[in-house]
């Protein structure tokens, strides 16, 4: 049973950020290994944690058209939902890098900056596919990057054995997890490399881990570097994005997931139930979370966890996550619960509200998260999906002070100036510029600065 507090009974580590484990060490030396030993290492590592290490990593462009081809025929829904949400993505994101004017504009008489958005050359995703696949991530990191300009965007994930090696592995009793089937074909998840074609990848390789984070950070024989590397992974991928940082760019680390639903009552107890199980069920440690002043709500939402638990088939996973961290938390009023969610800067908030001015005040009033959902009707999972939203965001309470993943990650802003000779606001430029260099003591620069008086 999902837990039920008190607002009062809150405890200030509720609000801390979540950490699951050392890591750190094992990263270091994995990224050690790949900078100073390049493919040896990759498949070194691949050979102990993947069920398959291909004889080279890159997974042809057929491979994936093949993919793609495959799921149109065989599941033609899937296929659909997938350029549906592909489409949607790629236009919110191409919105988005219309708001990043490029400007020159004259500040001074005779002094024009101005400013300029340049897309990154090469982009890295990274795609976990471990217990579930992550399909949708393909979208959701790829579509940005088209839609910033990108000129070739590289994408990594975990290994699978080659239909045309299953055989081989089955009679070995290889290519399974602890027993890796060596000096195959490269081949990933076909759902990712279907997706990786649909979204418009230009480089496919089977390697996952944190030792692909490492390959596309620094670049090896077969992989090459990368500008930014985006996509989330397990504790092992986001200790090696972290440790990178500086020698590329990263959108974020990324924590266990988490969902904040403020509810004023109203509704269906049995969206709301879904809602929290629909993030739950994502991992043990997933954080799902309603706060509402109607304690007759709570109970409701709580007994209709219970009951949908039992028909669900990641129960497992699921029940652990609403046991362990999960609560539901009964505040005095609507602005309490709105206090706690700004303090906990949750990734996904959804206001299970009534249409209305209350639920408008609200909305006004929610500064710190991820995505913001706005009443019965947008569920959380939509954006996880198909409704144009990047579903790349803060967690463990980083959206205090960043977004999601978006076209910004993948564009790089850059100033520019431009002087015209002889005219007051260049003169006194120069003139200030010469009073702060002494003031400084950095002749040369004052120098600089008055040559151009003469």
């Amino acid at each position: 049973m999902i837990r039920i507090q008190k607002s009062e009974e809150v405890e200030e580590a509720f609000y801390n950020g979540r950490d699951f484990g050392e890591s750190i060490e094992t990263v270091k030396t994995v990224l050690a290994e790949v900078r100073d030993k390049k493919n040896a290492a990759l498949h070194d590592y691949t050979s102990r944690f993947d069920v398959a290490d291909p004889s080279v990593f890159e997974i042809p462009a057929e491979t994936l058209k093949a993919a793609a081809e495959k799921m149109e025929r065989e599941n033609p829904n899937l296929y659909k939902s997938l350029c549906y949400s592909r489409d949607l993505a790629l236009r919110f994101a191409k919105k988005q890098r219309e708001s990043f004017d490029d400007f020159e504009v004259e500040l001074e008489s005779g002094v024009f900056t101005g400013q300029k958005n340049i897309a990154v050359e090469r982009a890295g995703v990274y795609v976990p596919a471990g217990r579930f696949p992550l399909v949708s991530t393909v979208v959701m990191t790829v579509s940005p990057a088209v839609a910033a300009g990108v000129k070739e965007i590289v994408l990594c994930t975990p290994p699978r054995v080659h239909p045309d090696d299953a055989e081989d592995a089955s009679k070995k009793g290889l290519g399974l997890p602890g027993k890796c089937y060596a000096g195959g074909k490269p081949y990933a998840d076909e759902n990712i490399m279907a997706a990786a074609y649909i979204c418009g990848v230009n480089r496919a390789f089977a390697c996952g881990g944190s030792q692909a984070v490492a390959a596309l950070a620094f670049g090896t024989e077969s992989i090459p570097r990368a500008d930014v590397i985006v996509g989330p992974g397990n504790k092992f991928v986001a200790e090696a994005k972290r440790l990178v940082y500086g020698t590329c760019g990263i959108d974020m680390i990324a924590g266990p997931t988490e969902v904040f639903i403020i509810s004023d009552g109203s509704g269906s107890p049995e969206w709301v139930a879904a809602d929290l199980l629909a993030q739950a069920e994502h991992d043990v440690v997933a954080q799902p979370v309603m706060a509402t002043p109607d304690a007759d709500f709570a109970k409701k939402v709580a007994d209709e966890i219970e009951r949908q638990l039992e028909t669900l088939p990641t129960k497992q996973i699921a029940e652990q996550s609403i046991k362990n961290f999960g609560r539901i938390i009964v505040t005095k009023d609507l602005d309490e619960a709105l206090e706690i969610a700004n303090k906990k800067a949750p990734e996904h908030l959804e206001l299970a509200m009534r249409d209305g001015a209350e639920r408008e005040r609200v909305a006004s009033l929610a500064r710190n998260y991820g995505s913001l959902f706005i009443g019965h009707e947008a569920a959380e999972v939509f954006g996880d999906y198909a409704a144009g939203l990047n579903h790349t965001l803060p967690t463990s309470g980083s959206a205090r002070f960043t977004g999601g993943l978006s076209v910004r990650m993948f564009l790089k802003t850059v100033t520019t100036l431009r002087i015209k000779a002889g005219e007051s606001g260049a003169v006194k430029s120069a003139e200030s510029a010469g009073y702060l260099g002494d003031a400084e003591g950095l002749a040369a620069h004052a120098r600089a600065a008055r040559l151009r008086l003469k």
